[in-house]
């Protein structure tokens, strides 16, 4: 069984329809019966899991919002983005391109994620924050601001993007490849990976400078 279906309230935005979605069955803390955003169609949001689009918020595109996720207020995703696992994105937040929010993640305010960006785990992305590219921000990450972020490409044998972010605890934490830890875990990985290697004085060169950005002034 179904559990929304697209009613007739339907808006065109930016030369999309779009159509308010109303719940045929209740979960979660939707009842059945209640109207919830917009989506252009029902590709843009699972039947299944208890995924489901609030308010005025928007999903459109090739996007696709799954899990238990949440999207609300008057957020938008769009693109070939996902969001999925318990992930909310709210707010006037917007998420797009290929971008994925999952795990736990919020992104919310002002936030885009954007381009191959992904945000996950526990971390938070909000206020006037762009996160974009290849970028990686996971863990405890908090994000509320562009300052807060930072990211390197081209280093290593295979040329990945490195991400470094702020985390909840005031310090700084490194997505690297599959790595993710504290900047003093990222040099410590490093000096047993790349031991005596160019790749080790760069990496740890690196890791150096970003402690000195991230520093408050």
């Amino acid at each position: 069984m179904k559990k929304y279906e697209l009613t007739g309230d339907c808006k065109v935005f930016l030369g999309r329809k779009l159509f308010r979605i109303r719940a045929l069955i209740s979960f979660r803390d939707v009842d059945a019966g209640d109207v919830g955003g917009y989506v252009e169609k029902e590709e843009n949001l699972s039947q299944d899991g208890d995924a489901w689009v609030y308010g005025n918020a928007k999903v459109y595109g090739n996007a696709w919002v799954y899990g238990d996720a949440k999207v609300y207020g008057d957020a938008k995703v769009c693109g070939n983005a996902w969001v999925y696992g318990d992930a909310k994105v709210y707010g006037n937040a917007e998420v797009f391109g290929n971008a994925e929010v999952c795990g736990n993640a919020e992104v919310f305010g002002n936030a885009w994620v954007y381009g191959d960006a992904k945000v996950f785990g526990n971390a938070k992305v909000c206020g006037n924050a762009e996160v974009f590219g290849n970028a990686e921000v996971c863990g405890n990450a908090e994000v509320y601001g562009n300052a807060d972020y930072a990211t390197i490409h081209g280093f290593d044998s295979k040329c990945r993007t490195t991400t470094f972010f702020r985390d909840k605890n005031g310090g700084v934490s490194v997505r690297c490849g599959c790595f993710s830890g504290t900047l003093d875990e990222f040099r410590e990985k490093v000096k047993r990976t790349h031991r005596g290697t160019k790749h080790e004085r760069e990496y740890l060169a690196i890791a150096d400078l970003m402690e000195k950005h991230f520093e408050e002034e």
